[in-house]
């Protein structure tokens, strides 16, 4: 029998401050931060995909550097156990990055916000940092470069 799979791109934006931006999301009945990016659509590429997401969600327009990481192992959707998860992490560049509305407190839902955006040190981000199994390994990868 075969099963779908969900193809995620996530987008790694590092400011001037050394800090990288999280997503903290209300979402499916659970509160959880990952890097800022969303699901791949029918009929667009991977780097279109997190042009969009990144138009959407952050009302900034994105340039798309390399490759960060590919999902190199078996990993089920944290959403649905019948879907195998393959996310794809970029490197990537913006302007106006002052123009991004942020929170300076993780999880920071108020006025009934869905979504919230934060900056945070590379110093001091850690796997715990993010929920994610995936992301949680995205964070040690960057710890080491």
């Amino acid at each position: 029998m075969s099963r779908p799979f969900n193809v995620r791109v996530y987008g790694i934006l590092i400011n001037q401050n050394n800090e990288v931006l999280l997503s903290d999301e209300n979402r499916f009945d659970k509160q959880f931060t990952k890097f800022p990016g969303g699901g791949l659509e029918f009929g667009e590429g991977t780097k279109e995909c997190l042009k969009r997401e990144f138009l959407e969600e952050l009302g900034i327009e994105i340039e798309v550097k390399e490759l960060f990481y590919l999902t190199d192992y078996f990993q089920v959707s944290a959403f649905d156990k019948n879907e195998q998860l393959i996310s794809i992490y970029y490197l990537v560049k913006a302007e106006n990055l002052n123009s991004i509305q942020t929170s300076s407190k993780s999880l920071d839902f108020t006025n009934g916000a869905q979504e919230v955006h934060r900056w945070k040190s590379l110093e001091t981000l850690t796997p715990k940092d993010l929920t994610f199994p995936l992301d949680k390994l995205v964070a040690e990868k960057l710890a080491l470069t």
